[in-house]
């Protein structure tokens, strides 16, 4: 539960510094597409297997975001049948601020605790995200 409310108190101000910054129509579900998409541009399959979405969400999110003007589909190079999921200018811009914002909410917690303790924090974290993903294996 505590994971849960800090996940969502982070896209709280996240979204919030977003919209200040020039952002007010992205919502979370975008980053699952933004926060994966390189500026080279992805197919929306590979997009799928980098957020762990099924293809028809991010189906949808891209089509959102195209409608946003975030990102646009061009055809793939190396097989003009496909689609290239690529970010406009706008959608570039959103996913560094995203970051930027993101990095000084991470600053602010290790300032706040300390680098001993906020490093012992991310390392137990990481720990029982990479455990609980593993979770079916011990149902066995």
């Amino acid at each position: 539960m505590l994971i849960g409310q800090l996940g969502r108190a982070l896209q709280d101000e996240l979204f919030s510094r977003l919209a200040e910054q020039g952002h007010p129509h992205v919502r979370p579900r975008h980053g699952t597409v933004l926060s994966v998409l390189p500026e080279s541009g992805a197919r929306a399959t590979e997009l799928a297997r980098l957020s762990g979405q099924h293809k028809q969400i991010v189906g949808v999110i891209v089509d959102e975001l195209v409608e946003l003007g975030y990102v646009r589909r061009e055809s793939d190079p190396s097989d003009r049948r496909a689609k290239l999921v690529v970010p406009t200018e706008a959608g570039v811009d959103e996913v560094a601020k995203a970051r930027a914002i993101l990095a000084a909410i991470e600053q602010r917690h290790r300032e706040e605790l300390g680098d001993e303790t906020y490093r012992t924090f991310k390392t137990a974290l990481e720990h029982i995200t990479h455990s609980q993903r593993g979770w079916q294996s011990l149902q066995r």
